[in-house]
Formats: C-alpha cells, sequence, structure tokens
C-alpha cells in the first residue's frame, strides 16, 4: 500500500469577528414628535376627505369645474377605501409594467439558445488519483457494500476470526487483502491507513475538488473498523493483539492449503485461515497501529463519537506497545518473511507524535523528544538508507511531523533543541534526494533509487515524492523560501520538482512509455501478480 502524492496548498481560514451595531451605538427616534406629525397628517387627510364627500350647488360646480372641462378626482373610490389616484395610477402601471418585464425576459430564456460551459477534463494526477484510490476498494475483505466500485470484487473473509472459543476477538472480518494475495498484514496495513489520513489532513481540500474526499474518508474507516476488532479497543489495557489474518507458508514444498499455495478468488476461499497474535514482543506493529487510529481521529473529527473511539483504542495498543518491548516479526514469525521490521523504536516516535498532535497531551511529546528515543532510532547514524520513508522505516515522517510541529506551533523550552535537530535532519533528507548530490542513483529514466537497486523501488520513490511535497508546503505556509544543502540554498521549488519527476515517472514519462499505475493512459500493466483480477467471477 503505498500513498499517491497529492499537489496541493493549504487554504487559510479567517474569522472576521464584528460588534452588533457597526456604526458604534444605537439609532434613537424621537417618537414624540413622529406621533405628532402622524396625527396632524391623518387629521388633514381627514378634512379633505369630508370636503370631497360634500355636495356642491351649481354655481359651485360651474365655477370650480367648468361645463366643458371636468376636472379630475385626486381620489379613487374603491368601495370599501379610498385612496390616492396618483398612488392608484402608480400601482397600477408598475403592475403592468412588471407583467411586461417578466413575460419579455420569459420569451428570451425559451428563445435564446443555451449555452453551457462544458467542465474541463480532470488532469492526469487527478485521474491517477481515482485509479490508486481504485485499488483499496479492489483490496477489501468482508462484507463489502454495494457502492463498492469493483464489479468483479465480493464478499470474502467472512468466517476471519469466528468460532474460536476463549479468544479475545469477536471476528476478525474487514480490513485489506495486502497484495496479490489474501493475507491481511496489519503492519503494513496499519501504515498504509496512516498514509492516507496523513494526506486528507493535510490536502482534504484537493481530495474535495477531486470529488474523492467522502471516498477516501470511507476508505479510511475500513480499516480503522477492523483494527478495532484486533484487539480489546473498549478496555483501558491490553495484553495482546492480533498480527495477522491468513498463512503464506510454502517452505520445504508444504502444500497445505492456504492464501499463497492456492491460487483462486478470495471470494472463493474453502481452507481455513489462521489467526496470528502477539501477547508481548510487538512494539512496532502496536505504535504503527497508534499511529493509524490517532491520525484517523483527526480525520474524523467532525464525528465525534468515532473519533473519541479512535482516541481511546489508540491509547491503549501504543501504551502496550510501550510496555511489551520487541519485534512484531522476530524469531520464527511468518511475517519475517514478507514484512520484517527491523527496530521498533522510529514506531515509538512516528506513533508518539501521531498521539501528540491527536491529543494535546504533553506526555507523548515529552516521550518522543528524549534523546535517547532518537538516538535509539537511529535520527543521527546517517548510512545507505538514512531518509528512505518505507512500512519499515518511519523515522524520515516522523521527523518531518516534528518538523512541523516546530515550524507552526514552536513549543519552545525544553522542546526546541531536540525539534530544531529534527528540523535540521529534514533538510539533510530534503537534499540528498536531489540529483546534485550523490547519496542515491537514479536509473536513465531519473528514478531516484532509494532502495539501491532492490526490488519493488516505485513505493520508495513516491513516499520520498510526498515528504518533498509536504516539506516544501510547510516551508511555503511559514514564508520560508527555501533551505540549505550547505552553503547552498534552494528554493522549495526544487522539492516539487523533484515529486513531480518521480511521480511522472511512474505515470509513464520513463524509457517505455509505460504507466505503472494499472488503468492509467494506454500502455500499462495488463497481467498482474493478483488472484481476484486474474481469475473470471464465473469460475470458467
Amino acid at each position: 500500500f503505498d500513498s499517491l502524492l497529492l499537489f496541493s496548498a493549504a487554504l487559510s481560514e479567517s474569522i472576521i469577528m464584528y460588534g452588533r451595531d457597526p456604526w458604534g451605538g444605537p439609532l434613537e427616534i424621537n417618537t414624540a414628535d413622529s406621533a405628532t406629525d402622524d396625527d396632524r397628517s391623518r387629521n388633514l387627510n381627514d378634512l379633505d376627505r369630508a370636503a370631497l364627500s360634500r355636495p356642491l350647488d351649481e354655481t359651485q360646480q360651474s365655477w370650480l369645474l367648468g361645463p366643458t372641462e371636468q376636472k379630475k378626482k385626486k381620489y379613487v373610490d374603491l368601495g370599501c377605501i379610498i385612496v390616492s389616484r396618483k398612488i392608484f395610477v402608480w400601482t397600477v402601471g408598475t403592475l403592468v409594467a412588471a407583467a411586461l418585464l417578466a413575460g419579455f425576459i420569459t420569451l428570451i430564456v425559451k428563445t435564446v439558445p443555451r449555452h453551457h460551459p462544458k467542465t474541463p477534463p480532470p488532469d492526469n494526477y487527478t485521474i491517477a488519483l481515482h485509479k490508486a484510490l481504485k485499488f483499496f476498494n479492489a483490496q477489501k475483505s468482508g462484507k463489502l457494500p454495494k457502492h463498492n466500485n469493483v464489479s468483479w470484487r465480493g464478499n470474502s473473509g467472512l468466517q476471519d476470526g469466528k468460532g474460536e472459543t476463549g479468544s479475545f476477538y469477536k471476528d476478525l472480518v474487514g480490513g485489506y487483502y495486502d497484495a496479490g494475495d489474501a493475507i491481511k498484514f496489519n503492519f503494513p496495513m496499519a501504515y498504509a491507513m496512516t498514509m492516507l489520513s496523513w494526506s486528507v489532513i493535510e490536502y482534504s481540500a484537493k481530495y474535495e475538488a477531486a470529488g474523492e474526499l467522502t471516498h477516501v474518508k470511507e476508505l479510511i474507516k475500513w480499516g480503522t473498523d477492523y483494527f478495532l476488532k484486533t484487539f480489546n479497543s473498549t478496555a483501558d489495557s491490553i495484553d495482546d493483539l492480533v498480527s495477522q489474518v491468513g498463512s503464506g507458508n510454502t517452505d520445504d514444498g508444504n502444500t497445505d492449503p492456504n492464501d499463497h499455495y492456492c491460487w483462486m478468488r478470495p471470494e472463493d476461499m474453502d481452507y481455513k485461515r489462521p489467526v496470528t497474535t502477539c501477547n508481548g514482543g510487538c512494539s512496532d506493529l502496536a505504535a504503527e497501529m497508534a499511529a493509524a487510529l490517532a491520525s484517523a481521529s483527526i480525520v474524523f473529527k467532525d464525528n465525534k463519537e468515532y473519533s473519541k473511539k479512535l482516541v481511546h483504542g489508540a491509547k491503549v495498543v501504543y501504551q502496550f506497545g510501550r510496555t511489551r518491548r520487541g519485534r512484531y516479526s522476530a524469531g520464527t514469525a511468518e511475517s519475517s518473511k514478507f514484512y520484517n521490521s527491523s527496530m521498533y523504536w522510529d514506531e515509538f516516535i512516528w506513533g508518539g507524535a501521531w498521539m501528540y498532535y491527536a491529543t494535546g497531551n504533553v506526555t507523548y511529546l515529552n516521550l518522543i523528544t528524549q534523546p535517547t528515543m532518537a538516538k535509539h532510532a537511529g535520527a543521527f547514524w546517517g548510512g545507505p538508507y538514512y531518509g528512505v520513508f518505507s512500512w519499515d522505516n518511519k523515522l524520515a515522517g516522523a521527523q518531518l511531523l516534528l518538523s512541523r510541529l516546530r515550524l507552526f506551533l514552536s513549543p519552545g523550552y525544553p522542546y526546541e533543541e531536540i525539534l530544531r535537530t529534527f528540523h535540521n535532519q529534514t533538510s539533510i533528507v530534503m537534499c540528498s534526494y536531489l540529483p546534485i548530490f550523490n547519496k542515491f542513483n537514479r536509473t536513465n529514466g531519473g528514478l531516484i533509487e532509494l532502495n539501491h537497486g532492490a526490488p519493488q523501488p516505485l513505493q520508495y520513490s513516491v513516499n520520498a515524492a510526498f515528504l518533498a511535497t509536504l516539506y516544501s508546503d510547510y516551508l511555503d505556509a511559514a514564508d520560508t523560501p527555501g533551505w540549505y544543502c550547505g552553503p547552498n540554498f534552494y528554493s522549495t521549488s526544487v522539492l516539487r520538482d523533484f515529486a513531480r519527476s518521480q511521480i511522472d515517472y511512474i505515470l509513464g514519462k520513463n524509457p517505455r512509455k509505460m504507466s505503472y499505475v494499472v488503468g492509467f493512459g494506454t500502455k500499462y500493466p495488463r497481467h498482474v501478480h493478483h488472484r481476484g483480477a486474474s481469475i473470471p467471477k464465473n469460475k470458467v
């Protein structure tokens, strides 16, 4: 699971407060004078009406009106009321004019041809975003909603975790299958949900503009709903945590039916799917799951009840990881063959940073800014993989999160020194991404080889592009035009150029002229390693 880059800028909000009366005080009216004027006017009107109603003799008629020129009456008698003739004529004229105007406008609207401006087509990044998010719909496990937009997927894994007496979970239905198989690895799945949440937190306006905000939030909730099932999320403390559902062990010619030996659609699985748990020694998994739940609680902050549930679960599982130290993939764990974790200290900082953002509790900030924590996580080591952000190593992401804290919240003493160190290390990582430096090689097509030529390089380059874009946006938001690499100053546009080059490579600007996002463009992989996609729905 990887996040696709969203090019975006944060929108600032301003709240304008104003007084009840912008003119500086109440407007007073002299009611006594006004009443006197009204009475005077009313008395004069009564006198006029009395004069009009009095009959005139013949002499008066001939002198006032004249025998051949009849003078118009000043008032119109409507039977029940008498109104001024001028007002009556003006009112009737206005109504007639309004009717004619309305009819004329209606005639124009009905006769003039209508030209609706065409909606501009979405740009390539928006189209690619649609395709990337659709992958998560294809990976869903459990009872699928009717609006799931992958026609060849159906309900699957409905018996996961059920019927096991004495277990601390009721069922484990839901979540996401890892890749082309049907195993649910909770460690990389939690990382995927954290990354999706981070992108929504920073770029929700862009998601909304692309018409994907509701969709991506539903994808996040699908993952977090499942995570809340993997431990007793309503308790105040736990002793166990689910790390994996399903199995892929085919060592020594093992032919037992499992998710790697059997090539079948998830909907057709008919073999037992074991559940792997840990009751200690899974600090990395627990801290990453806490990061997923905590970051999602920010995404769903408008849903207070659900957000509170996520925060509570994050607190419980993070404390579990801190209390029961160890790597979840240590020893003979099957996960070591697929998603082996190198350490847990980076997850402690990463998860703790998200816990602080979600709760505001300085206990987490105190913990993750301890110099010994950073030292154990390798924050000052350097080395060939320093700055490589992935499902295993969260350090680069954690340092950027804490740089964000320093840039925008500036908590000051006693945190400033260590936060400045993390900020400096983030700057160094960004320098290492630039072509002018030789920290990482590049292919002839320009793809940065963050994993030094090992397989599956795209997940690392797209993560680096995401971090580079975030850092450039953070600096811009802080009115900082760039950063230093040694004595040289580089503008934030350089980071955006790097990010764009990596995404463009993935979308087809490469020597093969091939898009590596299935469904994007005209040339992309047609025979992917994916059980559900490779077998027809009707089993033929």
